[in-house]
């Protein structure tokens, strides 16, 4: 039985970026990982954000197409690293409401343990109101579902962020710098879809479809790329001065073995 689930940073990251991307409807995406200790510990180290296919304020839906995608990246993933990588898991936000997965959730998550019993869902609810520190709050949740007769109860598991110092670090980033682009993908297939379904000329209706796209990729510019870039680039410069620090480190080191090298001679 699945006991544990570790983490890392820089996917946590990625899940927390992209449910910051919109508070009106719920995002979705895989985890990637490795299954350890007979079943009971899963490690989670990349992810795979999914475009939605339709947007839904209280539910998230994953087509087997988005999954045997997933399911390939991971295998490509493990081809790279040498490791025995798969899809261990989803995430979805929940915006403005509770942590907790609904009888959705857990139904969906029902069925994906049925087919793998190491399966885990991760929530993250956002755009949560602190009232002791007056700001926005993220809350995360690790959980599993279990069967009672006709309807699932929810079962936590024990979740650990842990700090990511290896070789998909690269590719977490890359995933983050992807988000802006699937979520214009999104919002492109909206605008063609509204386009093709009123099927009109009228020149009001055409102008408010176009207008609402283009508020909303200037939402995903303004509320996505700039903080990400900025961001990126603060982290950059905190890895500059790290490896300054560092490289003056070790010359200090190298200057004591040097110096006592020099005295046992």
């Amino acid at each position: 039985m699945l006991k544990k689930v570790l983490l890392s940073t820089d996917v946590s990251l990625v899940c927390i970026q992209h449910a910051l991307s919109t508070e009106k409807e719920e995002i979705m995406g895989l985890l990637i990982g490795e299954v350890h200790n007979n079943n009971t510990l899963v490690s989670i180290v990349s992810s795979v954000i999914l475009r939605r296919l339709d947007k839904k304020p209280d539910r998230v839906e994953i087509s087997e197409e988005q999954l045997v995608r997933a399911t390939l990246r991971a295998e490509e993933l493990a081809a790279e690293m040498g490791r025995p990588l798969r899809v261990v898991g989803w995430y979805h936000s929940h915006p403005h409401i509770t942590v907790w997965p609904s009888h959705v959730d857990l139904a969906t998550q029902s069925m994906y343990q049925r087919m793998d019993s190491s399966f885990v869902g991760i929530i993250f609810a956002v755009f949560l109101s602190d009232q002791t520190a007056k700001a926005p709050s993220v809350q995360i949740t690790c959980f599993q579902s279990v069967n009672e007769s006709s309807s699932q109860s929810r079962r936590e598991i024990e979740l650990e962020i842990t700090n990511s110092n290896d070789s998909l670090t690269l590719n977490n980033f890359k995933i983050l710098t992807q988000l802006p682009t699937i979520l214009k993908e999104e919002e492109d297939e909206a605008f063609k879809n509204e386009a093709g379904e009123s099927n009109t000329d009228d020149i009001i209706n055409i102008q408010h479809n176009a207008a609402v796209r283009t508020i909303a990729i200037g939402h995903i510019v303004e509320k996505i790329s700039r903080p990400m870039l900025e961001a990126l680039v603060a982290r950059n410069s905190i890895n500059n001065i790290r490896l300054k620090a560092l490289k003056k480190y070790h010359k200090e080191l190298m200057s004591k073995l040097d110096s006592n090298m020099f005295n046992n001679i």
